[in-house]
Formats: C-alpha cells, structure tokens, sequence
C-alpha cells in the first residue's frame, strides 16, 4: 500500500511542478491521459529516485559535503532530467526544456513531495 501512496504523491509532486513550472510540460490530450501519464512518470521517478540517487550520493560522498549538500539541487535536476529521458523512451508526452526549468521543478516536487508525507501515515505505527 505504500509504493502506491508514493506513486500518488510523485504524481501530484510532478501536477504541481508542470502547474508552476515553465517548460515542464505534459502533452496529453485529455484527462484520462493526463492521470495516466502523471502516473507513469511518478513510477519513473520513483525508480529512478530508488535505484541512482543512492549511488550517485555514495559516489560524490565528498562534493555534498564540500558544497554543505548544495549539489544536491543540481543532482535532482538531473535525475529529474533522467526520468524526462526515460519517460520518451516509453513515449509518455512529459517533456523538460532544459537544466533550469528541471532545477526548479525538481525544487517545487521536493518541497510538494515533503508538504504531503506531512500529512500520510508514515508506517511506524
């Protein structure tokens, strides 16, 4: 039941950003299609988060540090920039156009992703 909160909430995280967001853009007709597609980059995007961002953080283990965790904002604009990539090759119409506006979209799906795991239940219970 959890991966399937955290899928709902990658999917909002990712509404809000393509809502706020120039240059983040979902290109489906209706919104059947919409869902679906926000769904599907919200499972990318938690794969992706799952599988790279360990290893790209036990990898540059010393640039966090030297940075105080600042290359972070870059690392997730990138990962950010891999699920657009991963969603083309599935041809999903979610499309990123360039670093910046994946810098801050991937800024607005933290703090969105943060605001709502507030508000689940965490599991400890």
């Amino acid at each position: 039941m959890s991966i399937i909160i955290r899928i709902l909430v990658n999917a909002i995280a990712l509404w809000a950003a393509v809502f706020l967001i120039d240059g983040i853009n979902v290109a489906a007709t209706d919104t059947a299609d919409q869902i679906i597609v926000y769904l599907a980059v919200g499972v990318i995007f938690g794969l992706v988060n799952a599988v790279i961002k360990p290893i790209v953080k036990t990898v540059g283990c010393a640039f966090y540090v030297l940075t105080l965790g600042l290359v972070a904002l870059v690392v997730n604009a990138l990962l950010l920039m891999l699920t657009e990539w991963v969603a083309g090759l599935f041809d999903l119409p979610f499309t990123i156009d360039g670093f910046w506006p994946a810098f801050w979209g991937a800024i607005v799906i933290a703090v969105v992703s943060w605001l709502l795991s507030l508000f689940l239940p965490d599991g400890e219970d």
